[in-house]
């Protein structure tokens, strides 16, 4: 497991909020502690250069995209916009504490990216590992120090089951303390796709793992998703062995499926009700209310809403009376388990959507139909908000 040497306070500097503090104290008010976790998928941040052995080609100036500078800064721009936004509804100047992003071409994008003047104040740091895709899209972590410290990280391949790489092989081994280990991309490497990117570290001074995934594509079949979760569910019951029980979790991503596609309640096992969760290793996926009952997703496809951009919970975060139709107040949660689940929503700007023609109400892409639009993403931002007590 690599380790990483990080500068700078441990403590973290968040937003703090007032509120009545009856339910836990009679002596004063219950001072807490707000951290937005965000995702997005940045729809093809590509830069105009062409990477050996990438399947680039239409992101040139001489391709299918005609790519050049103007449209690549354009891009940069529109993108910071949005990510320094993000959280800010709730916890104002200072934003998401962590971004897991997906379509990035390589970490020069990413840090072009940070370079905007939009998120050149926030302090944000990176975590990329290259991916083998093909089509040369990966997925990262944008992570303000202050708020997340990180210190280690991992990049697990995603299998591909086949007779040389059966189904027992995870992408991992885990010596018998508990320690974890990347193995090298084996097996069918015909269809290689992203693997999980995972970083580990302190948010509000508590073990956190974030894994930030991009899973197969709706080109690819259900069970290479079904798989994709598989792989991830097992990935974090080793975390929780490596680092115990206690260890919080977060699973965010492009994955490809809605809340209720069989990737999330049978390889995830993911639940959708605070009052089914059984424990701390069972996941909370809040974003199944998000679009059955409340109609909004993340994605349009032929005039239909779909939810693929996911941040779910580990339940040692999650208050067994949480209601989603009704969500407590922050001063009415129970925070003696520390860092909890309190918020959640799909990010939404007038400016994301088409504001007129065929495709109105629908997200504003960069690019349709062979014309360039000027626009941000074919995905919408999704963020999830937790807070803490403080002394």
């Amino acid at each position: 497991m690599k380790k990483l040497l990080l500068s700078g306070l441990f403590a973290a500097l968040c937003l703090t909020l007032t509120a009545s503090r009856a339910s836990l104290r009679d002596d004063g008010p219950k001072r807490l502690e707000a951290y937005g976790i965000a995702f997005y998928n940045l729809e093809n941040l590509f830069d105009t250069i062409h990477a050996p052995g990438k399947n680039d080609y239409e992101f040139l100036p001489d391709g299918s995209y005609r790519w050049t500078g103007m449209k690549y800064r354009a891009k940069l721009q529109k993108m910071s916009t949005v990510l320094s936004q993000l959280c800010t509804d709730r916890i104002k100047k200072v934003g998401a504490a962590v971004i897991g992003i997906s379509e990035v071409e390589n970490r020069n994008v990413v840090q072009d990216l940070l370079q905007q003047p939009a998120l050149q104040g926030r302090g944000y740091r990176i975590l990329h590992v290259d991916s083998p895709d093909r089509r040369g899209v990966d997925a990262a972590m944008l992570y303000n120090p202050r708020l997340f410290q990180l210190e280690d990280s991992l990049y697990i391949p995603y299998i591909y089951p086949t007779e040389a790489a059966p189904d027992d092989r995870l992408g991992f081994t885990q010596d018998p303390d508990g320690t974890l280990h990347e193995l090298p991309l084996h097996g069918d490497t015909t269809r290689i796709t992203r693997g999980f990117l995972v970083g580990i570290g302190r948010m509000a001074g508590e073990r956190m793992a974030i894994i930030v995934n991009h899973w197969p594509s709706r080109g690819a079949t259900s069970p290479a998703r079904e798989r994709a979760a598989w792989q991830v569910r097992q990935l974090c019951d080793a975390l929780a062995r490596c680092y115990g029980g206690d260890i919080k979790m977060i699973v965010m991503g492009d994955l490809n499926d809605d809340p209720d596609n069989l990737s999330l309640t049978e390889g995830m096992k993911c639940k959708f009700t605070a009052r089914e969760l059984e424990g701390p290793a069972d996941f909370f996926n809040p974003w199944y209310y998000t679009l059955r009952k409340q109609g909004q997703g993340s994605l349009m496809y032929q005039g239909r809403w779909n939810l693929f951009d996911q941040i779910l919970i580990s339940g040692n975060m999650v208050n067994a009376d949480y209601n989603l139709k009704n969500p407590q107040k922050a001063s009415q949660l129970d925070l003696s388990g520390g860092l909890t689940f309190w918020r959640h929503d799909v990010f939404i700007r007038d400016y994301l959507f088409q504001q007129e023609g065929k495709y109105r109400g629908t997200p504003l892409r960069t690019t349709a139909a062979g014309v360039w639009l000027n626009g941000y993403s074919d995905h919408l931002p999704t963020q999830i908000y937790l807070i803490k007590e403080t002394l």
